[in-house]
């Protein structure tokens, strides 16, 4: 069985508080887009073919972007594992393709893992109500659990507590999306960040048109520490504007960084996108939802 686990972007980010724990409160709007990456499940008795060690239960094949860790790390494995301590679930092969980048704030490894747990629920008719897999998703990672009903949300807590935005949609827009080859710590994010509550509530600016979101003071409060670190991430996004986005922003903590065009707007061709933005992971595609 196969499912394309997709990309999320965050429109708007404030940091509202720090909580006692260390953790910061945050307001976020999570947008699913068509940037996908390819998982598929195989039993060990459907692919006899693949060499297979003793006493495994579970092989990780993977492809496209390299991904850092080992096996055992993977976010797809520990979904399996989870499961399979209430299920009697059979051997696995797990091939992930993976086309969204990582550390990019566009939640890839979260999307694969929940689509991970929606997949096995699928194929093995497990008995789990999208409730009982959001609960389970949320044990793997904070915002894991949007992904279980993948439409527009508005996320606080940690990110972690989603309501339901069925009234937004970007259908039509454009989106370019740009990662470039920057690596961005937790530490460098947070390092200028001053919890406040933002003057005007992001779900208020969201029901705006696009081409108001920047005047109405939607913006990502990590962009203030990681421009300041990274200048070069700071440039790609006035790089955006001047292409002619209503809309760009860092997605989460960094490094991806993405422009909103209506949808009658010419953009350049891959070549010239290649040579804008040299070194960067480059995507172009309209939305759908």
């Amino acid at each position: 069985m196969i499912t394309f686990p997709n990309a999320k972007i965050n429109l708007g980010l404030n940091v509202v508080e720090r909580r006692p724990d260390g953790y910061h409160n945050l307001e976020t709007v999570f947008y699913p887009i068509p940037l996908q990456d390819i998982l598929e499940v195989t039993t060990f008795d459907e692919a006899p073919s693949q060499e297979v060690p003793e006493g495994a239960d579970v092989m990780l094949h993977t492809g496209g972007i390299t991904i850092a860790g080992t096996a055992e790390d993977n976010l797809v494995v520990k979904t399996y594992r989870l499961l399979k301590t209430q299920f009697d679930l059979p051997p696995v092969h797990i091939h992930i393709f993976k086309h969204i980048p990582s550390g990019a704030g566009l939640g890839g490894g979260s999307a694969d893992a929940t689509f991970m747990l929606r997949l096995l629920r699928e194929k093995f008719l497990l008995p789990l109500t999208d409730d009982e897999l959001e609960e389970r998703a949320a044990r793997l990672g904070a915002d894991c659990a949007f992904f279980v009903r993948n439409t527009p949300a508005f996320a606080t807590g940690i990110g972690n507590i989603f309501t339901p935005l069925p009234d937004l949609s970007l259908k039509g827009y454009q989106i370019l999306l740009v990662k470039p080859d920057i690596f961005v710590s937790t530490r460098d994010a947070f390092s200028l960040i001053r919890p406040h509550k933002p003057v005007r509530p992001l779900t208020e600016i969201a029901a705006l048109p696009v081409s108001q979101w920047r005047e109405a003071g939607m913006c990502n409060d990590f962009e203030e520490s990681v421009f300041a670190k990274h200048p070069a991430i700071g440039a790609i996004k006035e790089q955006l504007y001047a292409l002619g986005a209503e809309y760009a922003a860092m997605s989460g903590s960094g490094s991806s960084l993405f422009g909103l065009f209506p949808e009658s707007a010419i953009l350049p061709d891959a070549e010239m996108l290649r040579k804008m933005f040299p070194d960067c992971f480059c995507w172009h595609s309209q939305l759908d939802v």
